[in-house]
């Protein structure tokens, strides 16, 4: 039986020891999360998070760094593929609308996650966070976005 895998982003943005996260409904739970969320079909991995904090959070990020790649078994045997950006995010625009599902953004530290563990929506929230502290930072050149035009046409030539 194939592999079917999830494909999302996370945003990890910090300011002065306190990181960005969401408050949202998923699954019948309130959960905490970074912004984060699916690729959509011909979007590109930068472009998906960008989206996904501006969504989730009415501000826009900047990435300036992958911080992991995380693959991750979930409930139900969904498998999850996480790419985890570091950056940094805009102030809220003026009367953005967040995504249904999201109850509200809130900045923690490092302690004030960790004692609510119970409420991460996987144990990727904290993984990437801690990542991050311990100064995982790969450059965003190590992402290549291949067209499928090309990758037919150098098949065909080949």
């Amino acid at each position: 039986m194939p592999l079917k895998l999830d494909l999302t982003v996370a945003a990890i943005a910090e300011d002065s020891g306190r990181f960005l996260f969401v408050q949202e409904r998923a699954s019948r739970r309130v959960v905490l999360n970074q912004p984060a969320g699916h690729v959509e079909p011909g979007e590109t991995l930068v472009a998906a998070v960008i989206r996904e904090t501006l969504e989730e959070t009415g501000r826009e990020f900047r990435p300036t760094t992958l911080t992991g790649l995380y693959l991750w078994q979930g409930p139900a045997r969904k498998t999850v593929l996480r790419i985890a950006f570091a950056g940094s995010v805009s102030e809220r625009r003026t009367g953005s609308q967040l995504d249904r599902a999201i109850l509200r953004t809130l900045w923690l530290d490092w302690r004030e996650l960790a004692a609510r563990g119970v409420e991460h929506r996987s144990p990727l929230v904290q993984l990437c966070v801690d990542d991050y502290l311990r100064g995982a930072r790969y450059p965003l050149e190590m992402i290549a976005q291949v067209p499928l035009a090309g990758l037919v046409a150098r098949a065909v030539a080949g």
